[in-house]
């Protein structure tokens, strides 16, 4: 009875025991042949394949971005320089088409950018103030911007690039009638054409 119990009681313990480690074995894969097995990434300690992946995506997405802010900071300079030399008049003194100090390196600065941009032609419009004559006025605002132009050419800058043209006192900055607004009003304008 006793020899006959423990048999029965082994055969109830090992039984399920043999039965689960059989369930719960590793099944291995093993591929045939023809065919073409992927081989992951190698992945580092820690760092699963999906974690690189997003790392890597993050990056792309941190490189466009840059990129973008890049070419917006560039497309505002480039406007800002437009801007700068289509506003930036250069004056002159009463009755006068001699170009000063001051407007000589507004000058050279206008001819760095259209080195810069060989496609670019330009209207140099020269005004006066009110006195005079306005046949005199034209001929003067003719000189004025004449005057641009030969500063400009002789730093380099084709002539077949820049017109002139004179509005005399036609078209003035300031319509009052008093010397601060003479001032305005005695200069060459820069347009793009």
């Amino acid at each position: 009875m006793t020899k006959k119990f423990w048999v029965g009681l082994a055969l109830v313990l090992i039984v399920p025991g043999l039965m689960l480690a059989t369930s719960c074995a590793k099944k291995k894969i093993e591929s045939e042949p023809g065919v073409v097995t992927i081989e992951e990434e190698p992945v580092t300690e820690g760092i699963t394949a999906d974690d690189e992946r997003a790392r890597r995506r993050a990056l792309e997405e941190q490189r466009i971005r840059e990129e973008r802010l890049r070419e917006e900071a560039k497309t505002r300079r480039e406007r800002a320089e437009l801007e700068e030399f289509q506003n930036k008049h250069i004056y002159f003194e009463f009755d006068k088409s001699r170009l000063l100090p001051e407007s000589k390196e507004i000058l050279r600065h206008k001819a760095k950018w259209l080195m810069a941009h060989p496609d670019v032609s330009v209207i140099i419009e020269g005004h006066c103030d009110e006195r005079g004559t306005s046949e005199y006025n034209m001929a003067l605002g003719d000189r004025r911007a004449q005057s641009a132009k030969s500063y400009l050419v002789d730093l380099g800058i084709g002539s077949i690039r820049l017109m002139t043209i004179s509005y005399g006192e036609e078209r003035p900055l300031d319509p009052s009638h008093n010397e601060r607004a003479w001032g305005k009003n005695r200069r060459d304008q820069f347009v793009i054409e």
